[in-house]
């Protein structure tokens, strides 16, 4: 039996994303050579890890069991590398930063600007994530701060508020939807969208509401940004959900207007969480108190 971080990861993001294809893309793999490792791994444990349907795939019971050793294992070996790299870099110390994709496009860009500027020995590791993988990440050891959503249960972990913004749908300014003031989500589903690459954590979050209505996202195009999301809406290709504070900042250069989601999941409470402030290292403690002032 032989597997390799490569392997652990790959296995972590199929099971967190539901799906294969969406594991190896975060994992940087070609789907086959993703399908060939998880088959491999499954002769080597002479076991089953995945259920295969047409909806994706869910762990068996020995891959929730090869999950939660995965995430350990990966947990002490990033942390292993995240301690050591430092002293490397002749920095003194690493903080990793979880964040949901509202926080960090709009909020975090300016602020963690500031903070390395004040503090140049310190480095951040900052990643995307949903804002209940975050908690649960958090929960396990696996980043020092994240920040999320306030929708989610932050289990016991300390909290601090952060910012408030809210999802709106952009549209243009010559479309029918453009002279509404408010529009309920479900609604939104029967226009064709613009929306960010299907790995992004908001893409997974509304993608998973879309789900719920039982309807699907009608996506024309997926980009890597908000603010060119705004750009291709302006030119007719789709509407799109964005933080409000995208369509404040680009409506002054682009024929676009923001008509607010009535769905209660659209006002975003951002928390700052950790596992322990008083634990922390320093630099992680510096950072928390960097962004709690930013407020």
């Amino acid at each position: 039996m032989r597997f390799d971080f490569t392997d652990l990861g790959l296995f972590r993001h199929i099971v967190e994303a539901g799906s294969i294809t969406h594991g190896a893309a975060r994992s940087n793999l070609a789907l086959a050579a993703a399908s060939t490792r998880i088959r491999k791994m499954e002769e080597g444990f002479g076991t089953e890890l995945l259920v295969r349907g047409r909806q994706g795939v869910v762990p068996t019971q020995a891959g929730r069991t090869l999950l939660q050793h995965a995430r350990s294992i990966l947990a002490q070996s990033e942390r292993l590398q995240e301690d050591l790299t430092p002293y490397a870099r002749g920095l003194a110390g690493q903080v990793r930063v979880l964040s949901n994709t509202n926080a960090l496009t709009e909020f975090l860009p300016e602020v963690l600007s500031s903070f390395l500027t004040a503090y140049p020995d310190i480095s951040v590791d900052l990643e995307e994530r949903l804002s209940d993988e975050i908690v649960g990440l958090m929960a396990e050891g696996s980043a020092d701060i994240g920040i999320v959503a306030g929708t989610v249960d932050h289990g016991g972990l300390d909290t601090f508020p952060f910012r408030s913004d809210r999802f709106v749908l952009v549209v243009p300014r010559n479309h029918p939807l453009a002279s509404r003031t408010r529009i309920g989500f479900a609604e939104v589903l029967d226009y064709d969208m613009v929306g960010l690459d299907r790995a992004s954590a908001i893409q997974r979050f509304l993608a998973d509401k879309a789900s719920r209505v039982g309807r699907p996202l009608r996506l024309r195009i997926q980009l890597r940004s908000f603010d060119a999301i705004c750009r291709l809406v302006e030119c007719n290709v789709g509407l799109g959900i964005v933080p409000e504070t995208t369509v404040e900042r680009t409506a002054r250069n682009m024929a676009i207007s923001a008509v607010r989601l009535t769905d209660p999941w659209a006002l975003r409470e951002l928390t700052i969480c950790v596992r322990d402030v008083d634990a922390l290292p320093p630099y992680a403690r510096q950072l928390v108190d960097h962004l709690r002032a930013s407020v």
